[in-house]
């Protein structure tokens, strides 16, 4: 068994979950991180909270994130009023500082065929997450529907939240950078996981 670490960054309204970027890790510490160029810029600038936690980690022209945190009075107030026109607005000054050439960046279709090869490249693979629902079906929907999932790719993530639960909730490790950025997460869900290895040895002697 093969456990692999994942994480997704999405747009979610209550209906659809629309995928960002994903990151995965696997125990032998190979590594896979892609971002979307099809997800809607106008459903991320419309998200306050996508703005200030997920945009300052997506590939940007000049590279420094912190060169263009977009959110709040530093944007001149007519663009904030009214609301459709900010949003139209932000959403194209986003695509115009989004880096469409990074490597990472690709086409939901490469990035299906990437996640099919990562996955299958392990001996019977295991996914996990930290509170995994919605990034299973963020990365099960890449195939298209739940019966879609191509053979031999887990049709279930296991959580690493539930596993902590049963362990008696002990405190897991803080992540101190790199928060909200998808191959940094899934490092860190690793990262919780060997902690609660040890935990479990304990628990279940």
């Amino acid at each position: 068994m093969t456990r692999i670490f994942i994480d997704t960054e999405f747009i979610e309204d209550g209906h659809t979950i629309d995928l960002i970027s994903i990151g995965m890790v696997d125990d032998g510490g190979r590594e896979y991180y892609a971002v979307s160029a099809d997800f809607d810029f106008r459903k991320l600038a419309a998200n306050p909270w996508l703005m200030k936690n997920v945009w300052p980690s997506l590939p940007k022209i000049g590279g420094d994130h912190r060169l263009y945190a977009l959110s709040g009075p530093a944007w001149p107030q007519w663009l904030w009023r009214p609301e459709h026109m900010r949003i139209r607005a932000e959403a194209r000054l986003l695509r115009r500082l989004f880096d469409w050439d990074d490597p990472r960046v690709k086409i939901r279709e490469q990035i299906a065929a990437d996640v099919f090869a990562f996955i299958r490249g392990t001996d019977d693979p295991q996914l996990w997450a930290w509170y995994g629902a919605y990034d299973h079906v963020a990365y099960a929907q890449l195939f298209g529907r739940m019966i879609d999932l191509p053979e031999g790719l887990p049709m279930f993530t296991c959580d690493l939240k539930q596993e902590c639960e049963r362990l008696g909730n002990p405190r897991v490790p803080q992540q101190q950078t790199g928060r909200h950025d998808a191959l940094e997460d899934a490092r860190h869900n690793r990262e919780i996981a060997r902690f609660l290895d040890e935990r479990a040895v304990i628990h279940d002697a």
